[in-house]
C-alpha cells in the first residue's frame, strides 16, 4: 500500500463524522513500512497544503517557459468561446461543440493542435500528480449534457439537473428563503477545464494550486449533481471561508442540508468548501 493511500485512510477516519465523506479508516497494520512519525508528517504536510491552498510548495507541479505560453493561450480562446455562446451556454458546452465554435468565429480563432493536445492532456492526466485525490466521475472528455437532463434557474444564469438536484434547492430556497441563492449549478468538461486552467494561469502555471482551489477537469461532481449555493449580494464572499460564518450557512447546518464534500479535513486535496451541496454519492 503506497503512502498517499494510508494519507487518504487517515484522513477519511478522522474527517467529522457526520460527513457522507466518512468511510472506515486504514487499521495501522496497513501502514506497512511507513513508521508512524513518518505517516504524522505526512498527514500534517497535507493539511497544511489545503489549509493554505493558494501557497506554492517545493513539489507542486509548475508549469514554465512554452508550456505555461500554451497554458495562457488555450485560456484565452476558451475566454472567447464564452463570449460567443453565453455564459450559461458555456456551462453545459462539450469539447466537441467547443472546437466547432472555435472554427466557425473568426474572432475566437480554431484550436491548434497543440492546445488540443495541451486540453486532452490535462484531462487524462492522473489528478493524483497534481495532489488532488477525488474520484474521476467523467471519463471522456467528449461528453455531453443532455438538454433534457437540466433546467434553467431563473436569475441566476446557472442550471441544475432535473431530479435530486432540482428537488433539495427548491426545497432548501422553501425552508432558509429569498436570501439564499444558487451560485453554481451544472458545469460540463468544458466548463470545468477553463475554471481549472484559468485557476492556473493565476497561479503562474501552478497546476498543484490550481487542484488544491477545485477539481481538475472530470474529477467535479457538478457533473453530475452538486451544486453551490451563497448568501444573495456577498459577492465573491460566497465562495471563501466567509460564508461559512453567514446565517444562511448555518441555518443549512440546522436543517441538515449540508452534507460537505470538502470539509477542513477533507481526503481529496482541496480548500474547505461550505457552500459545495453535496448530492451525487
Amino acid at each position: 500500500m503506497d503512502r498517499r493511500t494510508v494519507l487518504k485512510g487517515i484522513l477519511v477516519g478522522s474527517a467529522v463524522a457526520g460527513s457522507q465523506n466518512v468511510i472506515a479508516a486504514r487499521n495501522s497494520s496497513a501502514l506497512g513500512a511507513s513508521t508512524e512519525s513518518d505517516t504524522s508528517l505526512d498527514v500534517k504536510d497535507y493539511l497544511t497544503k489545503i489549509k493554505n491552498f493558494n501557497t506554492h510548495f517545493e513539489d507542486d507541479i509548475i508549469l514554465t517557459g512554452h508550456r505555461l505560453e500554451v497554458l495562457k493561450s488555450v485560456t484565452q480562446r476558451l475566454i472567447r468561446v464564452r463570449s460567443i455562446v453565453g455564459h450559461a451556454n458555456f456551462c453545459l458546452l462539450s469539447f466537441d461543440h467547443a472546437l466547432l465554435y472555435a472554427r466557425r468565429y473568426s474572432a475566437v480563432g480554431a484550436f491548434p493542435r497543440e492546445e488540443i493536445a495541451f486540453l486532452e492532456e490535462v484531462f487524462y492526466t492522473n489528478a493524483t500528480d497534481y495532489g488532488f485525490f477525488g474520484s474521476k466521475v467523467t471519463t471522456n472528455i467528449t461528453s455531453k449534457i443532455g438538454k433534457r437532463e437540466i433546467k434553467k434557474i431563473p436569475y441566476t444564469g446557472n442550471y441544475l439537473f432535473r431530479g435530486p438536484s432540482m428537488d433539495l434547492y427548491n426545497k432548501i430556497r422553501r425552508d432558509i428563503g429569498k436570501s439564499i441563492v444558487l451560485t453554481s449549478g451544472v458545469r460540463g468538461i468544458v466548463k470545468q477545464t477553463y475554471l481549472f486552467l484559468s485557476k492556473a494561469v493565476r497561479s503562474n502555471g501552478n497546476l498543484s494550486m490550481a487542484s488544491r482551489s477545485l477539481a481538475p477537469p472530470g474529477h467535479s461532481f457538478h457533473g453530475n449533481g452538486d451544486f453551490d449555493v451563497g448568501k444573495v449580494g456577498y459577492g465573491y464572499r460566497n465562495f471563501t471561508e466567509d460564508f461559512s460564518y453567514t446565517k444562511e450557512f448555518k441555518r443549512l447546518e440546522e436543517l441538515g442540508y449540508i452534507r460537505i464534500r470538502y470539509h477542513e479535513k477533507n481526503p481529496f486535496g482541496v480548500r474547505f468548501e461550505p457552500w459545495h451541496v453535496k448530492v451525487s454519492s
